[in-house]
């Protein structure tokens, strides 16, 4: 017999957060950071950080201002901790990024451009989310089958032309920044041996 179930308006509302030592680094971080490399150095420190404290997979994204540098937000992966799928570190980041600037656009007219950083490429969702999010620009430190065959983590149909889908955007990509120091995070995770996550990838049990 069917339990019933109260959907009160608590019921009808979530919220995302960062970890409290995601906050903390945050203000420990230099409020701009001009090349590719401290951008995405900062972005893989909180991908194993993330993980290392138990507070989520191996992934971070940071939103930068493309030309100066000037960091907005590093968000960090939490599906398991928020019982959410969708709080990939991508998401996090891009959404976190539009509260802090109050704005669901981030390529408004009156705001310079903003730039996703990401310690890979990113998954099937979080790339519809690149493109909606209005960045400029995607950078990462890699794309290929590397993240999947040490993780296990299933990424997603991806586009075959995903970066020409981004390009034609106006969504310029840049690749393979810093990228066997990510890997290097992914054999870290993996030797942790902590949760992959999947769902049941299409499965009926």
């Amino acid at each position: 017999m069917a339990t019933q179930r109260d959907f009160s308006r608590t019921n009808m509302q979530f919220q995302l957060n960062l970890p409290e030592w995601a906050i903390a680094k945050l203000n420990e971080l230099p409020p701009v950071m001009p090349t590719l490399e401290e951008r995405m150095t900062a972005v893989l420190n909180f991908a194993r950080l993330n993980f290392e404290n138990k507070t989520g997979g191996p992934f971070a994204a940071g939103v930068f201002e493309r030309d100066s540098g000037k960091l907005v937000v590093i968000g960090v992966n939490r599906v398991v901790p928020s019982n959410c799928s969708s709080a990939h570190a991508e998401v996090m980041a891009l959404s976190l990024a539009q509260q802090v600037l109050g704005t669901y656009d981030l390529g408004s007219q009156d705001l310079p451009a903003h730039q996703l950083v990401v310690n890979w490429r990113p998954c099937a969702m979080c790339y519809g989310a690149v493109v909606w999010s209005g960045v400029r620009s995607l950078v990462v430190a890699g794309d290929g089958p590397e993240l999947e065959e040490i993780t296990g983590f299933d990424e997603g149909p991806i586009h075959p032309q995903w970066r020409h889908e981004l390009e034609v955007r106006g969504i310029d990509v840049v690749e393979d920044v810093l990228r066997q120091d990510a890997i290097a995070g992914f054999e870290a995770f993996k030797a942790s041996q902590q949760l992959v996550y999947n769902a049941r990838l299409g499965g009926e049990d």
